[in-house]
């Protein structure tokens, strides 16, 4: 088993670097994160390779400036596994890629039944991979011995994946389909922060009233001032159930709030004040927020039917010949148009459909070209198919 050492200062980080410069081709890249353990979603470890080198295990918070890397690699194509989950971390440590192979993405869009990292490299060169610390706490220091193993060969088999993906991608004639996918991945903005992103406790759909509503939007912001405060995961504070639970309770004393026996988790007493006083700021809030969070403006498809028959008969028509195009293709329907793209066009579709039309729509929505190209045609032929009944039946009615 190969010892590997944690790089921890600016000096070391300057040599690993220059080492990767003096590699050539591809890099392999990878990053392990705290999720569930930390606030942040920040890197704690990043894990770089590149043929002519070795694997470096490079450690952001303690390096601080990774200038250096940045440099060293920043010319040439990054391989990431499942990239979209490492890019924002990889750009808050200051790193950013000229231009990405996404391994994950480029299984699916070759069809693989199993797109996990471990899977893939089994897939691609009968390997087989341990995962027995994916879940760990990555921020915890000294990191053990088995999770730098780990960690390594996350990035040590990556370039061969890329390759074996690479030669299948040019034999089903997928690349530029990929090379589209990657970019779109590379550059995507980030996600804007939710309206109310309260909303989403688990289990608030048993809360009733807005005034309950208001408490438990206080709650939980009171938890998440508290966890960015302390970098601590919210859920390991105080669990949503339980949060949702002194809602319900609806104490009338700060004593009976501690009373409340599902009211649990390792800050629930410690913290007693901050969330008897998040509770007292809730009920006397007048901004009372409304019974339903807001929507997209399209109802669930289920209800189509009776909300607007025309865009339920579009949807029907399109979404199996969507469906068939991804079998002929080799691949998953929702990496060929996902289901939201398909919805909002039949929702909300062009004047006049042709395919000209319905492709503006889909890139509008931001879909990719290849995508369009695939699809266009097939969503306006049933589109236009699937309002012939409905017309003739209206005229009949008239």
């Amino acid at each position: 088993m190969a010892e590997y050492e944690v790089i921890a200062d600016l000096d070391a980080a300057a040599a690993a670097a220059s080492r990767l410069a003096a590699g050539h081709g591809p890099v392999a890249v990878d990053v392990e994160r705290a999720s569930g353990f930390r606030y942040s979603q920040r890197a704690y470890l990043i894990q770089v390779y590149r043929r002519g080198s070795e694997v470096f295990l490079f450690d952001p918070p303690a390096i601080g400036d990774l200038s250096a890397l940045q440099a060293a690699i920043g010319d040439e194509e990054w391989v990431l596994h499942a990239a979209s989950q490492d890019l924002p971390s990889l750009r808050e440590a200051g790193l950013e890629p000229p231009r990405i192979f996404d391994t994950e993405l480029a299984a699916r869009l070759l069809g693989h039944d199993r797109v996990g990292l471990g899977a893939v490299v089994e897939d691609t060169l009968g390997i087989t991979l341990a995962k027995a610390h994916s879940a760990a706490d990555w921020s915890t220091r000294p990191l053990p011995q088995g999770w730098l193993e780990y960690a390594a060969l996350d990035v040590l088999h990556l370039i061969d994946v890329r390759d074996a993906l690479a030669t299948e991608l040019d034999e089903q004639g997928k690349t530029a389909f990929a090379e589209e996918e990657f970019e779109a991945v590379r550059t995507r903005a980030p996600k804007p922060p939710r309206e109310e992103p309260w909303r989403r406790l688990s289990g608030l759909h048993t809360v009733r009233g807005r005034r309950a509503l208001a408490v438990a939007r206080a709650l939980w912001q009171a938890r998440e001032d508290y966890a960015r405060e302390e970098d601590v995961s919210p859920g390991r504070l105080v669990p949503d159930r339980s949060l949702v639970a002194a809602v319900i309770a609806d104490p009338a004393t700060k004593q009976d709030l501690a009373r409340v026996k599902e009211f649990t988790g390792r800050a629930s007493r410690s913290q007693l004040d901050r969330w008897w006083a998040a509770i007292e700021a809730g009920r006397a809030d007048p901004a009372l927020p409304a019974e339903r969070g807001p929507g997209d403006g399209m109802p669930p498809p289920r209800a189509w039917a009776d909300r607007n028959p025309a865009a339920d008969a579009r949807l029907k028509a399109a979404r199996p010949l969507v469906e068939a195009r991804a079998e002929e293709l080799g691949m998953p329907t929702e990496n060929l148009l996902t289901p939201d793209l398909l919805r909002r066009v039949a929702w909300h579709p062009p004047a006049e459909v042709t395919a000209e039309s319905i492709g503006d729509a889909l890139g509008e929505l931001g879909a990719r070209p290849w995508q369009i190209a695939q699809t266009a045609q097939v969503i306006a032929t049933a589109f236009v198919d699937s309002v012939q009944v409905p017309d003739a039946a209206s005229e009949t009615a008239s």
